[in-house]
């Protein structure tokens, strides 16, 4: 059992938000990257093999061989800070906690990762030792799967059963259609559109890149790919596209499985090769920029559809620290916080005094 704060009597409520990402590895190295994928793979929501033959997989060939290969892709777009999936969703957070505050309400806000450093029974903790009796799990997954979402959910389960004192909890499942979500990924578009000009014509294509997941979650009930499709036609209805001027693709397949089609970096070679010119290429499940998009898409792909014919490739960028997007997460953060105080300080003296009176009460008893 791990170590909690000492419950204070008359405590005061006090509100905070986690907002959870998936992961990244510490550092673009092997070893590294080894250690983040044997606890990401690992995940059976992310792999539904059962686990004793995909732990001789996993360990006898993956973990051997993919590390190598992931650490120079993750070298490729680490920056001087960092991870970039870390560092926006870093400053996500800190953003949804000003502008949170800027609305009038008292709330702590953390992030933290699914996976790799930073993690949600770690943070969980931390809200604790703040205070913290009320908590929003907010993941960073606008469309909701079993793969992410529920991941997420699982996590704080775990930590929740090791837990005496549980916070109330809430968790926001999914923001696939919210209004401010999909303005501003519109926003987004089209502000890379008023920089390189608007796709016009049969020589140009918008492509919505969302990640992939095995085919069979569909047909087991999992809403992904409804979800992903249903922000696609909002976000084409926003922009005013015909459905000849866009499609909807997923990327990031894993094994020999069949994943959700159609596949994103096939679908670019075949536009090239049938003589499509320029593609612009979207990523509306990404909030944050990370190796799914800056190195899969911004150059994998880029290469992929420049080698077989195609003549200009434009990768948008994600949402990142976009206004219309923070107002968006603040939104959903506000549309499920409803019914808990938050506008009312903490009474800090109060809160100060009552843990006073409880150390005193230890120490004589």
């Amino acid at each position: 059992m791990h170590k909690e704060p000492a419950f204070n009597h008359g405590q005061a409520p006090r509100t905070a938000v986690l907002f959870c990402n998936l992961g990244t590895p510490d550092a673009p190295t092997s070893s590294a990257v080894r250690r983040y994928l044997g606890e990401f793979l690992w995940d059976a929501r992310v792999v539904e093999i059962p686990r004793p033959v995909w732990w001789l997989i996993l360990h006898g060939i993956i973990l051997r061989t993919r590390p190598a290969k992931s650490a120079a892709k993750y070298a490729s777009i680490w920056t001087a800070d960092g991870s970039p999936l870390k560092v926006w969703t870093d400053k996500q957070a800190n953003l949804l906690r000003g502008h949170l505050g800027n609305r009038g309400h008292h709330i702590s806000v953390r992030y933290a990762m699914r996976y790799g450093s930073t993690s949600i029974g770690s943070q969980l903790d931390a809200l604790k030792a703040e205070g913290a009796t009320r908590v929003l799990i907010l993941p960073a997954y606008p469309q909701y799967s079993a793969t992410t979402t529920a991941s997420v959910f699982d996590a704080v389960y775990t930590w929740a059963a090791k837990t005496r004192l549980v916070p109330e909890l809430r968790f926001v499942n999914q923001y696939h259609d919210h209004p401010g979500y999909i303005a501003a990924l519109a926003g987004r578009i089209k502000a890379h559109w008023q920089a390189f000009g608007r796709i016009n014509g049969p020589q140009e294509h918008l492509v919505m890149s969302f990640h992939g997941v095995p085919e069979r979650t569909l047909h087991l009930g999992d809403p992904y790919h409804c979800q992903a499709h249903k922000t696609a036609r909002l976000l084409a209805e926003h922009l005013s596209l015909r459905k000849d001027q866009y499609t909807v693709t997923f990327q990031s397949r894993l094994g020999r499985a069949k994943w959700l089609q159609p596949y994103t970096e096939p679908s670019l070679i075949a536009m090239a090769q049938k003589g499509l010119q320029r593609v612009d290429v979207v990523c509306p499940g990404f909030n944050c920029d990370g190796l799914e998009t800056l190195e899969e898409i911004n150059i994998e792909a880029r290469e992929a559809f420049l080698h077989a014919g195609g003549k200009v490739f434009h990768h948008i960028a994600g949402l990142n620290d976009s206004q219309l997007w923070i107002n968006a997460l603040v939104d959903v953060a506000e549309q499920h916080l409803a019914g808990w105080d938050t506008k009312t300080a903490p009474d800090e003296a109060a809160l100060a005094a009552s843990r006073a009176a409880a150390r005193a009460l230890g120490a004589k008893a």
